[in-house]
């Protein structure tokens, strides 16, 4: 599996921070937080999957870009950027040495931290 840092979702995530669409959320929060397959599909049906994209830090170009599993680290709820969701986009990036990805997501963590 090839996991690329995904630039469109990246830049989306840093533009809504500066923007103040962002929750300060505990870390566990993301469980509770992050969308349901449902919020997903309607989201995807409402938008398109390039905008249901662009709520992520990373691509999987093994993948259809046209399924839901070619996007990877998931970040918000379609509304705002989470800290939860950066959290754990972060750890799991690094535990699957996405480094591209970890470091996008901590640098995402510092400007919702700073």
């Amino acid at each position: 599996m090839a996991v690329t840092l995904h630039d469109p979702g990246f830049n989306h995530a840093k533009k809504l921070i500066k923007d103040g669409k962002a929750v300060r959320d505990d870390r566990g929060a993301w469980d509770e937080h992050q969308p349901s397959a449902a919020q997903e599909n309607a989201f995807i049906d409402e938008h398109g999957m390039r905008e249901f994209g662009r709520w992520h830090l990373g691509v999987d170009d093994e993948m259809a870009d046209d399924t839901k599993g070619h996007w990877k680290y998931p970040y918000g709820d379609f509304e705002a950027v989470h800290r939860c969701g950066v959290l754990a986009a972060e750890s799991r990036a690094g535990q699957r040495k996405h480094t591209d990805i970890e470091l996008a997501a901590a640098h995402l963590h510092g400007l919702l931290d700073a």
